[in-house]
C-alpha cells in the first residue's frame, strides 16, 4: 500500500494546555473561542481568499498527545462509561490507526496579528493548545448537514450539570471567558466511569486552575487560581 506524507500547515492556540476538560465534540460549548495560526509557507493571505464567506469550517488535524505506536480494532468510548467495546471506525476516539482529528468549528472571522499574520478565530473548537492542523475545508450545508442522519449509540450530547460558582471566584476570570468555562463544565469534564462526590478536580483552562467537585446534577466550583 503507498504511504502519504502530511505535513501540519497550522496550529491551534485554545484555552486547553492539557487534554483534561476538552469538550467531547466540536460545536458543544459555543462560546470557546481558539485561534488558528498558520505555519512557515502557509501563512499566505491569498490561501484564504473567500473563506470569510463562509460560517464554519472543517478542520482536520492531529491526535498529537494521544498517538501509539499500536492500534487496536476495538475501544472504550466514555459515552458508553468505558465498560463496551466498540469498532474503533464506528467511533470518534483518538486511539485509531491514523490519529486523525475532524472538527467543524464555527468561523468567527479573520484578523491580521503581529508576528503571525492572518489567522482564523473560531467557536466551538474542541481541540488542545498547540494542536497541528493538516488541512481546512469549508463547511458547505447543502453537502454537509443530514439531519435525517442516525447517531448510533451518541444519539444526544448527552446531560448537562448546574455549575455553581461563586461570585469572588468567577470575577478571577475575565468577562469573556466566563461563559466559556461554565459551557465546559456544564458538559462534565469528568471521565464518565468517575462518580465520587467528594474527590475535588483541578483543571487547566487558559491561564488558571479551576478546582471543582461533582455531586449528582450540581457541579461546583471550589477554588480559581492563576496558573
Amino acid at each position: 500500500m503507498n504511504e502519504h506524507v502530511i505535513r501540519p500547515i497550522a496550529h491551534i492556540e485554545s484555552d486547553f494546555p492539557e487534554k483534561f476538560g476538552i469538550p467531547r465534540q466540536a460545536g458543544i460549548v459555543g462560546e470557546l473561542r481558539a485561534r488558528v495560526v498558520f505555519d512557515g509557507e502557509y501563512r499566505n493571505d491569498e490561501a484564504l481568499r473567500g473563506i470569510e464567506g463562509f460560517s464554519h469550517i472543517w478542520l482536520i488535524w492531529h491526535f498529537s498527545a494521544s498517538e501509539r505506536e499500536a492500534w487496536s480494532p476495538t475501544v472504550r468510548p466514555p459515552r458508553l462509561g468505558g465498560n463496551a467495546r466498540m469498532g474503533v471506525f464506528a467511533t470518534r476516539s483518538p486511539f485509531r490507526p491514523n490519529a486523525l482529528g475532524l472538527s467543524c468549528v464555527r468561523l468567527l472571522g479573520v484578523e491580521k496579528l503581529p508576528g503571525k499574520g492572518a489567522t482564523l478565530l473560531v467557536g466551538g473548537a474542541d481541540l488542545m493548545d498547540g494542536t497541528p492542523i493538516f488541512d481546512i475545508k469549508p463547511y458547505i450545508p447543502y453537502a454537509d448537514c443530514r439531519p435525517e442522519a442516525a447517531a448510533g449509540f451518541a444519539p444526544d450530547p448527552g446531560g448537562t450539570l448546574r455549575v455553581v460558582i461563586a461570585p469572588e471566584e468567577e470575577e478571577k476570570l475575565p468577562p469573556e471567558k466566563r461563559a466559556a468555562l461554565r459551557g465546559v463544565l456544564a458538559n462534565d469534564p469528568r471521565p464518565r466511569y468517575q462518580d465520587d462526590p467528594g474527590r475535588v478536580y483541578a483543571m487547566s483552562f487558559g491561564h488558571w486552575t479551576v478546582r471543582f467537585r461533582a455531586d449528582g446534577e450540581i457541579l461546583t466550583v471550589t477554588e480559581v487560581t492563576e496558573a
